[in-house]
């Protein structure tokens, strides 16, 4: 009986962090890396449409491939990692690209790889926008915390870890990697895993239990 208390506490708490948050949305061409300084599994994501960020500032590494091919290309490019910083201020936050061909032309010296944050009005989101240096897949966190303690164009000095705090994310990274405690961390990614439609039913049960 207490098991199910706490099980049902854990998850209205889950649950009413999800209303106020914001969504990032991942689209097939996106492939997360790292996310406020924590690399990110790609088995944790699977399933999951977007991750739901509490209000305030993110930082986040990706790729992009995929979709982003046009059907005439033989093999599809990889672009070289991308940074974005931003104010988690709406309900969704979406990455959008100019045109498929800037996947093409990242892969060439001297051009740059353009790509906004927008919301779900699509209107672009302040942002700031950088890229990681090649050659760094080997090790992308020690990377990025190097990066966040220079001052880079989106660098965020409080998501640099240290050494210490690496090792203690390989020894629990799920627990870790979205900032929630590892006790809620098999609801919030059973809740992830659900599609958006019966995320928002949730959503609308509990705001009718609080309303009630």
């Amino acid at each position: 009986m207490k098991l199910r208390v706490c099980c049902a506490g854990l998850l209205i708490m889950l649950i009413a962090s999800a209303i106020h948050a914001t969504t990032l949305k991942l689209k097939p061409e996106i492939d997360l890396l790292m996310l406020d300084g924590h690399k990110i599994s790609g088995s944790w994501l699977k399933g999951a449409d977007g991750i739901e960020l509490e209000k305030g500032q993110h930082q986040f590494l990706f790729r992009a491939s995929k979709s982003l091919c046009t059907n005439s290309q033989n093999a599809c490019p990889t672009s070289v990692p991308l940074i974005a910083t931003f104010f988690a201020e709406n309900k969704s936050v979406s990455i959008r690209f100019s045109t498929p061909e800037t996947l093409n032309n990242v892969m060439k010296p001297g051009k740059k790889f353009y790509f906004e944050l927008i919301d779900e009005h699509g209107q672009v989101i302040i942002s700031q926008k950088d890229t990681l240096s090649p050659g760094t897949d080997n090790n992308v966190e020690q990377a990025m915390m190097i990066y966040n303690l220079e001052d880079r164009i989106a660098s965020v000095p409080h998501f640099a870890v240290t050494e210490h705090s690496l090792e203690h994310l390989s020894q629990s990274a799920e627990g870790i990697a979205m900032n929630y405690p590892s006790d809620s961390t098999v609801l919030y990614r059973w809740y992830m895993q659900l599609d958006s439609a019966t995320r928002q039913h949730l959503r609308c049960l509990l705001e009718a239990i609080h309303t009630s």
